[in-house]
């Protein structure tokens, strides 16, 4: 056997090794079992309001300035606008982000179980729009906005 086949051969043994201990370690669910969590209704709702009510059962906000939103005032291009969300609301659970120009507003819905108050992506825009970032923390849902104007692109091209 040549190295070149006995590295290939090692690297497949650790790698089917790894996979195999995640999974009797109960780290690794089947795909059906992940697909039954997606809030499929969320993501196909049109409004903001049937978006926050399908995910957390009201759409009852509180506006606030510890939910900052750092993102370009006017985008270059709408398939790419750079976002950030941080939050100094004590214990996040969710971060929800939606834009609301868009066909379906719903962009990202972030679980946060102890992993503090910090996401950062790159967003679709169809057209300029306000986005709006929700948080959930205790059981309340606090909200923020940022108004973005796209000059081209967007996801209608």
């Amino acid at each position: 056997m040549s190295n070149l086949n006995r590295r290939k051969f090692i690297k497949g043994t650790v790698a089917s090794s790894a996979v195999l201990a995640a999974a009797a370690a109960g780290l690794l669910t089947p795909v059906s079992a992940m697909a039954a969590s997606w809030p499929k209704k969320a993501f196909s709702s049109k409004k903001v309001g049937l978006v926050l009510k399908s995910l957390y059962g009201s759409d009852q906000v509180i506006e606030s300035k510890d939910v900052k939103i750092r993102a370009p005032i006017q985008a270059e291009n709408g398939s790419v606008v750079p976002f950030s969300i941080k939050t100094t609301i004590p214990n996040p659970e969710a971060i929800t982000i939606m834009v609301t120009a868009n066909a379906m507003p719903l962009t990202a819905n972030i679980k946060l179980p102890s992993a503090g108050g910090y996401f950062s992506a790159r967003i679709k825009m169809a057209k300029t729009s306000d986005v709006q970032v929700v948080v959930k923390s205790g059981g309340k849902l606090y909200s923020s906005k940022a108004k973005i104007k796209v000059t081209v692109g967007g996801c209608g091209g």
